[in-house]
């Protein structure tokens, strides 16, 4: 295991090099199942956070081809992670994840597979976003026009 090592893993993850270096060990240096470990504990991490107020967000509107809109409330803790680009990304792709795929409501929207990857259920994707930034991320609510 070497340095280069732990930065390509923090690079890939966005987890912190302590993180990197404890999941390289416990991998016994394959890159891969470091990921894995990773991935692993962030989503332990974002089942804790998920009883926390969300007192900061963002609205997000997405419209395609001028026939589809999207207006998108989704929430976070602070304003620092609200303002963030990873926080911003994920806004505008569940609101454009809503404009293709038309869910019902909150609930069948998070148990949907992600259009970008269908192997990732959007309450993953959420879950992934929580582990980076250690917040509490939730979608308050969104509505969907089509003419």
């Amino acid at each position: 295991m070497t340095a280069g090592d732990v930065q390509k893993l923090r690079e890939m993850t966005g987890a912190g090099i302590m993180e990197c270096k404890k999941a390289l060990q416990d991998a016994g240096g394959d890159l891969d199942k470091a990921v894995q470990i990773i991935n692993e504990r962030g989503l332990v991490r974002a089942e804790k956070k998920a009883g926390r107020a969300t007192g900061a967000g963002i609205l997000e509107t997405y419209i395609h081809n001028g026939r589809v809109g999207v207006l998108l409330e989704l929430r976070c803790e602070t304003d620092f992670v609200a303002r963030g680009e990873l926080f911003r990304g994920l806004a505008h792709d569940l609101a454009m994840h809503i404009a293709a795929m038309n869910p019902e409501n909150v609930e069948a929207l998070l148990q949907q597979p992600y259009i970008k990857d269908e192997k990732l259920a959007i309450d993953a994707l959420i879950k992934g976003v929580v582990a980076k930034t250690g917040e509490n991320i939730q979608i308050a609510r969104f509505c969907r026009y089509e003419v």
